[in-house]
């Protein structure tokens, strides 16, 4: 397979989606386009879907690009168009895992993401928070992730259960 240059990177929340885009980014000298970033504004307060749906059809037009992630409102746009999708299938303790190291180490540090927010206590326990959203999560995006790779009409799709599965084939990947 020759290097991509349309590549969606898929996976639920806490799989490593954010950090595989800017490493392949980073390897392959594509521009990469932060999903949240997209996604959210300052506040926490959500782009309408509609606007979102634009701003992926935008991005998705061009002949270069990694976007770390698709949801409902425009999932089709990435896959109409991607070269590669690079799905992030690893186990649910290993993504949650990750998602709640993540979380309290941003609300300890205070980080700032996406459009200047930042996690707190109160959405970190609320019925919105990212770890609830994994726990419904992980299970619609996993067979997602299989039935694309099964789907002979799609994009191809490179499914990684492990990490060191996934760091193999990006050693392998050319640099530009």
């Amino acid at each position: 397979m020759s290097a991509p240059s349309r590549i969606l990177v898929y996976g639920v929340y806490g799989a490593g989606k954010s950090t595989l885009a800017a490493r392949l980014a980073d390897r392959l000298g594509l521009p990469w386009h932060p999903v949240d970033d997209l996604l959210w504004l300052p506040g926490w307060v959500e782009v309408p879907v509609a606007q979102q749906r634009d701003r992926i059809t935008q991005i998705c037009r061009g002949e270069q690009w990694i976007i770390d992630g698709a949801y409902h409102g425009w999932r089709d746009v990435p896959l109409a168009r991607a070269d590669l999708v690079v799905a992030l299938d690893y186990p649910r303790w290993r993504s949650f895992g990750r998602l709640l190291r993540r979380t309290v180490s941003r609300l300890v540090t205070g980080e700032v993401i996406c459009n200047g927010n930042r996690e707190t206590l109160r959405s970190v326990l609320s019925r919105d928070s990212i770890l609830v959203w994994h726990v419904g999560a992980f299970g619609r995006a996993r067979r997602r992730m299989r039935t694309w790779q099964a789907d002979p009409t799609g994009p191809p799709v490179l499914r990684f259960d492990s990490p060191t599965e996934l760091d193999r084939w990006v050693a392998g990947l050319p640099r530009r």
